[in-house]
């Protein structure tokens, strides 16, 4: 993977990128953002830019060095601070296509303005208090949501809602620190602001809503991330006319051949409103052939892989050998036994699991209770709740941990009649941890590691 250095946005710089995706469109849209803007949009556009109100559109050309027309655009100014940015901005909608629009970006350049890397207009807004950091990320994950459940939660964090929870937990945290400051700057003269049993009941109620929030990241990742699915079971159970049935498209080829499929088949699809990248396996059984080899190999590592199991039993004859060794190796608590091809004959045979349901996949019967059981395996604590606010970054599940750590550190010590000086930098530890959440205290790693994941043009 290539390594990637940010390059910190300086005060008064005008940046400028497409921020529309590449290929033919109607339009492709190109912002630029800084001190100098307007003052480069005037150089390039026919109008008199300097003269517009803020927020409105106006109809012109964009004019090469020489005065002569390079396309027919609307251009709009944004001025600071009533920007995405905070600063002076210029968006320009020219024609789509890769030429039109590279002559546009390239007159920019020329009339002054530097190429954004990924992210720097975020950046801008970040570092003019237009967001904080976790809205910032927001942002990114708001345009790369894959389903339902990832737009709302993006959204939430977009308006403030994992912020505020942040926030309040500092403000809580703060108040216990003053406290202690207090019996460290003042210990002679006995002062007592609160019993020593209100600040550790504080403590813990911080510390416990601290981990509720935390404990957030399993479901919040689900939903961001999507999940694996892997098609397990032995040759010919109908694993590929599963798969094909849950896409929706002929994506395996389906014969009555065994170990037809001989490689590792993947493709993506929306299940219970999440996103999955569904993998269809070689079938598992005993064999000499290289090749199937091989792909059984694969198929076991899927297995170990996947986020869970789908193991594929064929309700039309009894259990073989490679299918019960198959019920030994699946992990019981992340695999659901599938029945297949109930429409030649019911299941015989009772296998004592969990999770068991019986589908035709290519009548498609079956199909709600199979999502039913994956519904269930997906979220054993319940569906979230669409106003509950998730952490969806391993950033800020690794900060919440070293908040908590340290909160449960103070509580021991003050339980331990430590003195209050060491156990105040256990607390200033656990406000720092929550202020990077938010973009307090952040090292210039942190934003590079944060903002390097944006879209150009963002």
């Amino acid at each position: 993977m290539k390594h990637y250095n940010h390059r910190i946005f300086e005060k008064g710089e005008t940046i400028a990128a497409v921020a529309t995706p590449p290929g033919e469109g109607a339009i492709a849209v190109i912002r630029i953002s800084g001190a100098s803007a307007i003052d480069l949009a005037a150089r390039i556009f026919s109008g008199p830019v300097h003269r517009y109100k803020s927020h409105t559109a106006h109809f012109g050309q964009i004019l090469d060095k020489d005065g002569r027309s390079i396309d027919s655009v609307l251009l709009l100014v944004m001025r600071a601070p009533k920007s995405y940015t905070g600063e002076e901005t210029v968006e320009i909608h020219c024609h789509g296509g890769s030429i039109v629009t590279r002559r546009v970006m390239a007159r920019i350049l020329e009339a002054g303005a530097r190429a954004a890397q990924p992210g720097e207009f975020s950046l801008q807004a970040f570092l003019n208090g237009k967001l904080d950091l976790a809205q910032a990320e927001a942002v990114q994950q708001l345009i790369a949501a894959k389903n339902e459940l990832a737009w709302q939660a993006a959204e939430r964090q977009l308006q403030g809602s994992l912020s505020q929870k942040i926030l309040e937990f500092q403000r809580e945290l703060t108040a216990v620190a003053a406290v202690l400051e207090a019996w460290v700057d003042f210990p002679e003269e006995g002062l007592e602001f609160t019993s020593m049993e209100e600040l550790l009941a504080e403590l813990d109620r911080t510390t416990e809503n601290m981990k509720a929030l935390q404990s957030t990241f399993h479901e919040g990742k689900t939903i961001h991330e999507g999940l694996s699915l892997c098609l397990l079971g032995s040759p010919n159970v109908g694993k590929s006319s599963l798969m094909n049935a849950l896409l929706g498209k002929e994506r395996a080829i389906v014969t009555e051949i065994a170990g037809t499929t001989r490689d590792l088949l993947e493709d993506e699809c929306m299940l219970s409103g999440l996103h999955f990248r569904l993998i269809d396996t070689a079938g598992i059984r005993e064999t000499e052939e290289v090749v199937e080899k091989e792909g059984i190999r694969r198929s076991k590592q899927a297995m170990q892989d996947a986020d869970f199991i789908l193991l594929l039993l064929d309700a039309s004859r009894r259990l073989t050998e490679n299918d019960r060794q198959l019920l030994t190796l699946a992990p019981g608590h992340k695999t659901i036994v599938v029945w297949n091809k109930i429409d030649l004959a019911l299941p015989t045979e009772t296998i004592e699991w969990d999770s068991v349901v019986s589908i035709s996949a290519r009548e498609k019967f079956g199909f709600s209770e199979l999502r039913s059981a994956i519904d269930k395996i997906i979220w054993k604590q319940g569906a979230p709740n669409k106003e509950e606010v998730v952490i969806t970054q391993q950033r800020h599940f690794q900060a919440l941990s070293q908040a908590i750590s340290s909160c449960e550190d103070v509580i021991h010590g003050l339980k331990q009649n430590l003195s209050p000086e060491f156990i105040t930098s256990d607390l200033r530890h656990a406000l720092n941890e929550l202020g990077t959440i938010i973009g307090l205290n952040v090292s210039e790693d942190i934003l590079t590691a944060v903002f390097s994941k944006f879209c150009l043009g963002k």
